[in-house]
């Protein structure tokens, strides 16, 4: 970990938007609307920023045996960043009006491919309006350029990892969704409700301020202590209901200062397949 943030301020982004070699992709995305997000920014987005969708581009079709929002290919993923514009030395910033909970899932994906000039902007949009930044509608055009997915493997954790531990609270794995669901009271997307055993509940709002942003970096590393304990090089993992908003945790504990994580992509909604594989309900 650097002191470099993974986050840009909305008050920093506007001296870069006419800037060459930096790229804006806008995430929002609704899971009750899967069209919405494109609406949106139709309507209304940052100048410059292209649109990545969460089903399509984000994530793999799903299959009989996956979560929600599989890995994508890499090949695919290639293709996306050739489309919207990005190349080796391109600064990628990334957004969403969900408090990063979406974006996150870009920012962890082009770091798996190799890319680490990639950052989220603090506030997402609703802090980008806030702040008095300047809005336009319509699709933005990017040239296409040559980029090359380098799937970084070591961030990424399977179920058969997971099946092949005798204690999952060896892999320090933590999940993101909301505690009602962890313990199983309330489960609105997927059939089965409850957590891992062993798994460890932080839900991704606790490391955000009541008006989204994210809360300062001492305040952070208070939380992830709580967490993790003191050791900030230790091996650890994220997951929640399909691999998506367990980036906002990876984000979060990165900005702590604690090492990269491990994403468990397929997360709840793949463990749950198979009903043979163990389900808890209540604390951890």
């Amino acid at each position: 970990m650097t002191d470099r943030s993974n986050l840009i301020g909305a008050r920093e982004l506007v001296g870069h938007l006419d800037e060459p070699g930096w790229r804006i992709v806008d995430c929002r995305f609704d899971l009750a609307d899967v069209d919405a997000g494109f609406r949106n920014y139709l309507a209304s987005h940052i100048p410059g920023a292209v649109f990545a969708d969460l089903d399509r581009d984000l994530a793999a079709p799903v299959g009989p045996k996956t979560g929600r929002h599989p890995l994508p290919d890499a090949k695919a993923f290639e293709r996306f960043m050739e489309r919207i514009g990005i190349e080796t030395a391109t600064q990628v910033v990334v957004y969403d009006d969900a408090s990063g909970a979406l974006a996150s899932r870009a920012w962890w994906l082009i770091r798996w491919a190799g890319h680490d000039r990639v950052r989220l902007l603090d506030g997402g949009f609703a802090g980008w309006l806030r702040e008095g930044g300047a809005t336009q509608g319509g699709k933005e055009k990017a040239s296409a350029t040559t980029f090359r997915v380098r799937p970084r493997e070591e961030l990424v954790m399977t179920t058969e990892d997971l099946l092949g531990v005798n204690d999952i609270r060896e892999l320090r794995l933590v999940d993101a969704r909301d505690s009602e669901r962890f313990r199983g009271e309330v489960e609105p997307i997927d059939p089965v409700a409850g957590h891992i055993p062993g798994a460890i509940n932080l839900p991704l709002s606790h490391s955000l301020n009541d008006d989204g942003t994210w809360k300062p970096r001492e305040r952070l590393e208070a939380l992830w202590h709580d967490v993790l304990g003191s050791d900030k090089a230790q091996n650890w993992a994220v997951m929640c209901g399909s691999g998506v908003t367990a980036c906002h945790l990876a984000l979060s504990g990165m900005e702590a200062g604690y090492v990269e994580p491990r994403l468990y992509v397929g997360s709840w909604s793949e463990w749950i397949r198979d009903k043979a594989r163990p389900v808890a309900v209540g604390p951890e």
